[in-house]
C-alpha cells in the first residue's frame, strides 16, 4: 500500500490501542476505498461510475433513488404530468441553499438544465432528445416542456446528469469551467481537497437543508489493489471497501467487525468491438468471439460464483430490460465455422488464423488495471478458436479517454468495460450504447454501431409509457443485437462491499453508489 501523506494520516487518526486489538477510529471521518479514481466533479460532464458516486455527495437532483431504486422526492416536493405527457411540473423545496450561499429556486433549476441542454457536455445528449424547454412558473415552481412523451423521465431526473448545479456557476462560463475541481451543490457535503491519484476529501455542509451531517469528513481513497482495500477495512484504516476480491470474501465474512454486503448489480460486463475496424466490421467475427467465451466457467471458476452469465445487454433487475430468454451458447466449433466463413481459413503452427492475404487474426484488447485475471481468460478462449488477443492495460482515466474518442481519432479494436444504467431503466442501456445518434464522444456508442431496426425500437421504448410496449420494443432490440454483437455481454457481477460494523445508516445502491449522507455516522 502507498504511504499516506501526512495530512491524510492526521485526518484519519487511526491508532492501535494498548489494551487488546481494539481500534480507536476518528468518528468524525469515514474513509471509503475505491478501485478507481474519479475524473471530474462536474455532473454534467462525466460518464464514469466513480465520479458519479462522488458527485452525488455534493449535488442533489429534483428526485432521487430509494435503496430499492424507486424514484422519490428530493429538491422537488411533488410533481404532476399533463395528460398528453408533454409537460412535467415540479413544486420545489423552500429554504435550500447551495454551498456558495446562492438560493435554490426555479431559476436555478432552469439555469442548470439550460447549461446542460445548450452545452457540449458528455451528458448533454442525455436530456436533449426529450426536453424542449424548461420554464420558470414562479419562484418555487418549474415546468419541463417535452419534445415528445418520455416514459423514463423521472428515472432520468434521478440520474447524476439531473443533479442541479450552482446558478452562479451555470451563469458564468469561466467559473463553470473550473467546476471539475471546484464544485458547488446543495448536498450534505462540500468539496475540500483532491490529491490526484490518492484521495478526495469532502467536508460537512453545516447548513444542509435536512440538518448538519453527523460526519465532519468523507474521504474517498483510491486503491487499485483489491487485497489492499480489504486489508484497510480489516485494520480500520478505512470503513468501507468497494469491489472486494472474491478470494477475500470468506475471510471478511468471518470477521466479527465487518459486514460483508453482497447483492445484485445492474452492471453488465462486456467486450466491445469497434465495428468500423477492418477485421471487426464483419459481424461473423464478432459473433465468433461471443461464442468462443465460456461464461459459466468465468462466473464459477474465476469470479467464484459472485456473478451470473450475461446473455443480454441489460441486467434483469433493470426496468423493462429485453431479451431475458436469450442464451449465447459456448460453442467453439461454431465459432471456428464462423471465422472460416469470414475468410480466416488458414491456421498457422501457433494456432492463429490468417486470411488469403496472409493477414493474422490478431487484435488488441484494451483493459483498465482493475480487471485482474479476466483478460488472460479471454486470451485463452480466443486462441482456442484461432484468434490472437494482445492485452493493452491502461489506468482508468487514460482508458476512458481513449475509448471515448470520436471515430476519426479512435484507435480501439476490442476493449473491456461494464455498463451500469444509472437510471435503473432499460432506456439508459439501449439508447446510449446502441443508438446511431450516440456515437462517441456524443454518447457511449463506442462500438460505432448503426442499425435501423435498433434505432426504431429504441425510439419506441423511449416515448412509450406503457411498460408492456416498452418491453416488446426492447425485446426486438436485443434480438438484433444477438445477430450483430456490437457489444459482447459476458457476466453480471454481484456487488461485494466490506463495511465496518461501527458504520451506521449507510446504504449502497445496486448502481454502485455509496450513500454517505447527513445521517451516516460512526459509533
Amino acid at each position: 500500500m502507498k504511504i499516506y501523506r501526512t495530512t491524510l494520516c492526521v485526518l484519519l487518526a487511526v491508532v492501535l490501542m494498548v489494551s487488546g486489538a481494539a481500534l480507536a477510529v476518528d468518528k468524525d471521518t469515514i474513509v471509503v476505498v475505491k478501485s478507481a479514481e474519479i475524473i471530474s466533479l462536474d455532473p454534467q460532464d462525466i460518464t464514469d461510475t466513480p465520479s458519479e458516486d462522488m458527485n452525488r455527495k455534493i449535488y442533489e437532483g429534483l428526485v432521487d433513488f430509494s435503496p430499492e431504486l424507486s424514484v422519490v422526492p428530493k429538491l422537488a416536493e411533488s410533481w404532476e404530468v399533463s395528460e398528453d405527457g408533454m409537460t412535467w411540473t415540479f413544486k420545489l423545496r423552500k429554504g435550500v441553499k447551495f454551498h456558495s450561499g446562492a438560493p435554490f429556486n426555479a431559476e436555478a433549476v432552469k439555469l442548470s438544465f439550460d447549461r446542460l441542454l445548450g452545452g457540449k457536455f458528455k451528458r448533454s445528449s442525455f436530456f436533449r432528445p426529450a426536453i424542449k424547454e424548461v420554464r420558470v412558473i414562479d419562484e418555487f415552481t418549474v415546468a419541463f416542456d417535452m419534445k415528445q412523451p418520455f416514459g423514463p423521465f423521472l428515472n432520468n431526473l434521478a440520474h447524476t446528469a439531473g443533479l442541479i448545479i450552482d446558478p452562479t456557476y451555470a451563469a458564468d462560463p469561466v467559473k463553470a469551467a473550473k467546476m471539475k475541481r471546484n464544485p458547488s451543490g446543495t448536498g450534505p457535503f462540500k468539496f475540500a481537497e483532491w490529491e490526484a491519484g490518492d484521495f478526495v476529501r469532502l467536508e460537512a455542509n453545516k447548513d444542509y437543508w435536512q440538518g448538519a451531517p453527523k460526519l465532519k469528513n468523507v474521504v474517498y481513497k483510491f486503491v487499485p489493489e483489491a487485497a489492499s482495500r480489504a486489508m484497510m477495512v480489516e485494520t480500520g484504516e478505512a470503513q468501507v471497501a468497494q469491489s472486494v476480491n472474491n478470494a477475500d470474501v470468506e475471510r471478511l465474512t468471518q470477521n466479527p467487525d465487518i459486514d460483508m454486503r453482497i447483492f445484485a448489480n445492474v452492471s453488465v460486463a462486456a467486450i466491445i468491438p469497434n465495428t468500423t475496424h477492418p477485421i471487426l466490421k464483419d459481424a461473423r467475427v464478432r459473433r465468433a468471439l461471443a461464442y468462443a467465451i465460456d461464461r459459466v466457467s468465468i462466473c464459477e471458476k474465476i469470479l467464484g460464483g459472485f456473478a451470473v452469465p450475461a446473455y443480454w445487454n441489460a441486467s434483469p433487475s433493470v426496468n423493462c430490460s429485453g431479451g431475458q430468454d436469450y442464451v449465447i451458447p459456448y460453442d467453439p466449433e461454431q465459432s471456428k465455422k464462423l471465422l472460416e466463413e469470414a475468410g480466416w481459413t488458414n491456421v498457422g503452427a501457433d494456432g492463429i488464423r490468417t486470411n488469403a492475404a496472409g493477414e493474422r487474426l490478431s487484435l488488441e484488447l484494451w483493459t483498465s488495471s482493475a480487471n485482474g485475471i479476466l483478460p488472460e481468460a479471454y486470451l485463452g478462449f480466443a486462441k482456442a478458436v484461432g484468434m490472437e488477443l494482445k492485452i493493452v492495460q491502461m489506468d482508468w482515466a487514460a482508458f476512458m479517454s481513449s475509448v471515448a474518442k470520436p471515430i476519426d481519432q479512435n484507435k480501439s479494436q476490442l476493449f473491456m468495460v461494464g455498463w451500469s444504467p444509472s437510471t435503473g431503466d432499460a432506456d439508459w442501456v439501449y439508447r446510449p450504447l446502441f443508438s446511431s445518434a450516440m456515437w462517441a464522444p456524443v454518447g457511449a456508442n463506442r462500438a460505432f454501431y448503426k442499425n435501423d431496426i435498433v434505432d426504431e425500437n429504441i425510439a419506441v421504448g423511449m416515448r412509450e409509457s406503457d411498460s408492456k410496449l416498452r418491453q416488446a420494443a426492447y425485446d426486438k432490440v436485443e434480438a438484433q443485437l444477438m445477430i450483430d454483437f456490437p457489444r459482447i455481454p459476458i457476466y453480471c457481477g454481484k456487488n461485494l462491499f466490506a463495511v465496518r460494523k461501527e458504520v451506521k445508516n449507510l446504504n449502497i445502491l445496486p448502481l454502485n453508489f455509496i450513500c454517505v449522507d447527513h445521517l451516516t455516522e460512526i459509533e
